[in-house]
C-alpha cells in the first residue's frame, strides 16, 4: 500500500511536466507535417545560417524544423526519454531553463563556426544538451538521484558523445557540440544554485546555393 501511494504521488508530480513535454514534441511533429503538406519543405530554409544577420533568427526556429520525418523520428525518442528524465527528476521549470540555454548556446555556437552557405536544422542539439545536463548534474550536485539518472543515461545513450566529432557527412556536429556545451553550462549553473540553497537556513537540499545540414546522430 505504501508503494502504491508513493507511485501515485510520483505520478501526480510528473503528469503535468510530462504533458508539457508531450506538447513540445507534438508541436515539432505538427510543424513538420505542415511543412510537408503546405510548404513542400520550404520552412527548412529558416534554420541557422552561419554568420548572416537573418540566420540569427534560426537559433529559435532550428530545433523545431527537420529534414523529413525520418530525421524527426530519430530525434523524437531521445527527446522523450532524456527530456522526460529532466522533467521527472528536476521539474518543469528546470526543463525550460535547460532547453532555453541549450537552444541559445547551441544555436550561437553553430552560427559562429558552421560552414558558410549552409542551413542547420533539427532538435539533436537539444538531445545532446539534455544528455550533457543529466550527466554533469551528477557531478555538480552529487545526489543519489542525480547519480542514478546519470548512470541510466550513460548506459542508454553513451554512444552519443561521438556525435560531437566532425565526420564530413553533412551532419551538423557543430549543433551537437555546442548543444552539449549548453547542457553542461546549465548543469553547472543549476548545480551551483542547489549548493547555495543547501547552505541557506531553512532551504531544502537539492535556398540559393545553400546546403541544409541535418543534425542527426549515431548512437
Amino acid at each position: 500500500m505504501q508503494t502504491n501511494g508513493h507511485l501515485t504521488n510520483l505520478w501526480e508530480r510528473a503528469k503535468t511536466p510530462l504533458a508539457a513535454l508531450g506538447g513540445f514534441i507534438f508541436l515539432i511533429w505538427l510543424l513538420e507535417l505542415v511543412d510537408w503538406l503546405i510548404f513542400n519543405g520550404a520552412l527548412d530554409g529558416y534554420g541557422i545560417k552561419p554568420r548572416t544577420a537573418n540566420g540569427l533568427i534560426g537559433i529559435l526556429y532550428a530545433p523545431f524544423l527537420h529534414g523529413g520525418f525520418g530525421h524527426l523520428m530519430a530525434n523524437t525518442m531521445p527527446i522523450l526519454i532524456l527530456g522526460g528524465l529532466i522533467v521527472i527528476s528536476r521539474g518543469l521549470k528546470e526543463f525550460f531553463i535547460v532547453t532555453g540555454m541549450v537552444m541559445i548556446i547551441g544555436g550561437l555556437g553553430t552560427w559562429l563556426i558552421g560552414p558558410s552557405f549552409s542551413v542547420h536544422i533539427g532538435a539533436s542539439g537539444l538531445v545532446f544538451g539534455y544528455f550533457g545536463f543529466l550527466l554533469l548534474m551528477a557531478y555538480f550536485e552529487r545526489s543519489c538521484q542525480a547519480i542514478v539518472v546519470a548512470v541510466v543515461v550513460l548506459f542508454i545513450y553513451g554512444g552519443l558523445i561521438w556525435g560531437i566529432l566532425p565526420r564530413g557527412d553533412g551532419i551538423s556536429w557543430q549543433s551537437h557540440l555546442f548543444g552539449l556545451v549548453g547542457g553542461v553550462l546549465a548543469a553547472y549553473l543549476l548545480g551551483q544554485r542547489e549548493t547555495r540553497d543547501v547552505g541557506e537556513p531553512g532551504a531544502a537540499p537539492g535556398m540559393e546555393d545553400e546546403i541544409v545540414i541535418h543534425d542527426s546522430y549515431d548512437m
